[in-house]
């Protein structure tokens, strides 16, 4: 299993998609919340909490989970290339046991989310930062506050980068999988969000789950200000939220392994 791992991460720096990964991640945490810090909360429209108070630092920091549909991306469209580029043979011949080879790539691609969600919960952090001190302004919360926060959103990540390599191995055609992923984060769960009784299942959903996990309830709070009718129900607690990302973590590793051991490579 060591060896199988070990060739996971060789196979993975061989290629510039780490790279990209990590800068991505960069550039996803800090951008956002960076403008608004700089710009100030205060004159977003609608107007946010200032950076001198808890909830507008918790609120910037946050906004990165809107984004967690990109490690979900970079895992599907890891495990599609090998499909598509027909290198996927070439491992189960050299290691026949499937099982061990989805574990190994499920346990590297596990790192380089955790790894996306390092990157980009830090980079959200001292974009929050340097925005207060640009204004001149405490922040708001205490580090020994935001750190919580901050590794809540990186294991996150890591969660979705699961769910995005069970997506490839699941539907292995590249372009249906970036179909499906980008279909189910990006519109799918919005529209869910809409719809009056359908919603109630939304924090049972990864996206409800992970605004549960990271305290963000912005989407939430302004659908239910705009359309009460259709404002969907109160969320779970961090913990909670945390306990329905894990089972769908654990559904995505069972149907990552269970995949390729159902059909034959062609």
């Amino acid at each position: 299993m060591i060896a199988l791992v070990r060739g996971e991460f060789r196979r993975l720096f061989a290629t510039r998609l780490v790279w990209w990964a990590l800068l991505t991640a960069a550039l996803c945490g800090g951008l956002l919340p960076g403008l608004i810090a700089v710009i100030g909360p205060e004159n977003a429209n609608p107007p946010l909490p200032g950076l001198d108070t808890a909830a507008g630092v918790e609120m910037l920091l946050s906004l990165t989970s809107v984004l967690l549909f990109i490690p979900a991306l970079i895992g599907t469209v890891a495990v599609t290339s090998e499909y598509r580029h027909r290198t996927v043979g070439t491992t189960f011949l050299l290691a026949p046991r499937r099982v061990g080879v989805v574990l190994a790539k499920l346990a590297v691609y596990a790192l380089l989310g955790l790894a996306y969600g390092v990157i980009a919960s830090a980079s959200a952090a001292a974009a929050v930062a340097g925005g207060a001190a640009l204004h001149g302004q405490p922040l708001g919360m205490p580090w020994s506050e935001l750190a919580p926060l901050l590794v809540r959103l990186a294991l996150a990540a890591a969660i979705y980068m699961i769910i995005g390599v069970a997506i490839g191995a699941l539907a292995r055609h590249q372009l249906i999988a970036i179909g499906v992923t980008l279909g189910y984060f990006y519109v799918l769960e919005y529209v869910l969000m809409l719809i009056p009784g359908v919603n109630t299942i939304y924090p049972f959903l990864p996206g409800g789950a992970t605004s549960a996990l990271t305290d963000f309830t912005f989407l939430r709070d302004a659908l239910s200000a705009e359309l009460p009718a259709a404002a969907p129900p109160a969320g779970l607690t961090p913990l909670g939220g945390g306990v329905v990302l894990l089972a769908y973590a654990a559904i995505a590793v069972a149907v990552a392994i269970a995949a390729p051991l159902r059909r034959d490579l062609r």
